[in-house]
């Protein structure tokens, strides 16, 4: 399995370094024996949709979470993210309250985040596979030494960031961030199991965007079905 070539070029050259090491190509070993032998979540073409959506030189704000929804037709390659039409699963659901709860966004019907992503939020996972019905089934096989990498990629752009970290495994990745140019905001998991023990009441969207106004940068639109007249896409920045 060609793991590299599913990457955006864009992220090729980011990530280059990583492609190269003996870690990676274990990993696409394994991958390609996981995705002959086993249902696996997301699709090979949904893998790197994240990086597909959100390319470098439009990224603005780092959302990191854990693992892939388990069950079929939820994991499309966006950490939290189902497509339209496939019902919201618990943590999307606790999201989307505490969005209307800190912003008063409308609960929306549908569960993708596509919109953030064109905005310029990295939604990005710290294992980007899993078997179908086996939650953290990729865990340590490969994918946090991949994810650790971007990670420091992305924490040596010049230009400052905003990093949500959601959850332990996310949380773990905050010392691999240059927190003298980016600021990062953590709390629990939006799942039901952490979502009342610090999820609830941390109100990441409105902090996101205070801090996006003080860098002078254009706020998200948190909203993720009504296009919003005179909405532009998220600007270009250099590295």
């Amino acid at each position: 399995m060609d793991l590299a070539k599913l990457l955006p070029p864009r992220w090729q050259s980011v990530l280059q370094d990583a492609l190269r090491t003996d870690s990676f190509r274990q990993l696409e070993t394994f991958l390609e024996r996981e995705y002959g032998s086993q249902e696996v979540f997301p699709p090979p073409d949904d893998l790197f949709s994240a990086f597909r959506l959100t390319p470098p030189e439009r990224l603005k704000v780092v959302i990191l979470g854990q693992d892939p929804y388990h069950e079929k037709g939820q994991a499309h390659g966006l950490a939290f993210s189902v497509r339209p039409g496939v019902r919201l699963p618990p943590s999307l659901r606790n999201i989307f309250r505490e969005l209307h709860d800190d912003l008063g966004v409308p609960v929306p019907e549908s569960g993708s985040l596509e919109r953030w992503a064109s905005q310029g939020v990295f939604l990005l996972n710290t294992v980007l596979t899993v078997r179908a019905h086996a939650a953290n089934s990729h865990k340590r096989r490969g994918w946090e030494t991949f994810t650790d990498a971007v990670i420091r990629a992305v924490s040596g752009f010049e230009r400052p960031l905003v990093f949500v970290l959601w959850g332990d495994p996310a949380q773990k990745k905050a010392s691999l961030i240059d927190r003298t140019r980016h600021t990062v905001l953590a709390s629990a998991h939006p799942s039901p199991l952490s979502a009342y023990r610090g999820f609830f009441g941390s109100r990441p969207f409105s902090a996101v965007n205070a801090r996006l106004r003080e860098l002078g940068e254009e706020e998200i639109r948190w909203g993720v079905e009504e296009r919003q007249s005179g909405m532009t896409e998220a600007p270009l920045f250099p590295f």
